[in-house]
């Protein structure tokens, strides 16, 4: 057997073992080209949006401050939603409910309060 009769069977070889690397490095190639399509897009969104702000600066303030009362404004109400759920702190005391004594304490009618014998109509 010559040197030409064994090259295409070594070639064959080098491709397979070739192949079988690339086999291991397929996740982390579909990882960069993944990648490379976010920076791509992010890079085409931030020159749109820079073009935006320098034709209309008044418009990208306002959006801005909009932005932040929202943000604000959720804030506040993750906040009071929370501060509900929670025991007030503190300490209680049971009080006991007493009568009054019969006479001393009595409630008058509301004919004695208006100072005539007679019941009001109210």
């Amino acid at each position: 057997m010559s040197k030409f009769e064994s090259l295409p069977d070594r070639a064959m070889e080098l491709v397979h073992a070739l192949s079988a690397n690339l086999k291991d490095a397929a996740p982390k190639a579909g990882q960069w080209l993944e990648t490379g399509a976010k920076l791509g897009a992010l890079k085409a969104g931030a020159r749109t949006a820079g073009g935006f702000v320098r034709r209309n600066p008044v418009i990208a303030v306002a959006a801005v401050a909009g932005a932040g009362l929202l943000w604000y404004a959720a804030a506040r109400r993750k906040a009071r939603k929370q501060a509900e759920g929670d025991p007030i702190e503190g300490s209680a005391r049971r009080i006991d409910a007493r009568r009054a004594e019969s006479g001393s304490g009595r409630r008058r009618s509301s004919a004695q309060r208006n100072g005539n014998g007679e019941e009001s109509a109210e």
